[in-house]
């Protein structure tokens, strides 16, 4: 659960735990928002209203849904990240080369956030999309990322979000993750497999300044039953540590 500072305001929390009841809903009235919140029906219907009149949110018949003005919010905070206008075209040709799902993934508050997807011919189809925000700990991507943030960050994030369990092969252990992220750092990539999405494996490998501090991560991931031994460990890692040495190259001097 995120951390509360003390002074904030109620009611722009309120409004942005109704935008996401909206999501985890996919869209509600009223009525039905006002039992989820154990609120007044006529308070809920005011925060739609004024979320209505803002243009954040739209209303089909007595249904309230969130509305794509949030895309221009997540265009420009995407656009104004350098990582992102180097990596993706890179990351469209590792799809292309791989013929499987490539991704690019930042971390942002404590979780990684898919800055960027591309697919190849074989690509799989998941849930996930441009924007989703998932636990770090729970991906190759997150945890490429986890291995080369400060030790105190590391247990920051932590503390405030947890260790969520996905899937039954998800890490949900501290010791055993911090394991994990020092075999990581060891051998410059992370595997993923089904500790989010079952029957889905994955590879990734962080990319770093030249200073060693850590931007992203790119992946490369595909069904169980196809991305495994030496097609995983050594084809897709190849591909993928090659993708991202030009990254960092163009990061550096660009």
């Amino acid at each position: 659960m995120t951390q509360r500072i003390k002074n904030s305001v109620k009611s722009v929390e309120t409004a942005f735990s109704i935008l996401d009841a909206l999501m985890e809903l996919d869209g509600a009235g009223a009525t039905e928002l006002a039992t989820h919140f154990g609120m007044p029906k006529s308070t809920i219907h005011n925060y739609l209203s004024t979320l209505h009149q803002e243009e954040l949110v739209v209303k089909e018949g007595p249904t309230y849904q969130v509305g794509i003005r949030f895309l221009e919010y997540g265009a420009y905070a995407r656009q104004r990240l350098k990582i992102f206008g180097i990596a993706t075209p890179e990351v469209d040709k590792l799809a292309e080369s791989t013929g499987e799902l490539a991704n690019l993934m930042i971390e942002e508050h404590g979780r990684g956030s898919y800055l960027h997807r591309a697919r190849g011919e074989n690509a799989v189809r998941v849930e996930a999309h441009v924007g989703t925000r998932v636990s770090l700990h729970s991906t190759a991507l997150g945890k490429a990322i986890l291995a080369h943030l400060d030790e105190s960050r590391v247990e920051e994030i932590i503390d405030t979000h947890g260790l969520e369990q996905s899937t039954p092969n998800t890490i949900t252990d501290r010791e055993t993750l911090y394991e994990e992220l020092a075999a990581i750092r060891e051998r410059g990539l992370a595997f993923d497999d089904g500790e989010r999405i079952r029957g889905l494996r994955c590879v990734a490998a962080p990319i770093l300044s030249n200073n060693d501090r850590v931007l992203g991560a790119v992946s490369v991931s595909g069904p169980s039953n196809r991305v495994q031994g030496h097609y995983l460990e050594e084809e897709l890692a190849q591909k993928l540590m090659e993708t991202v040495n030009v990254i960092e190259l163009n990061v550096t001097y660009s």
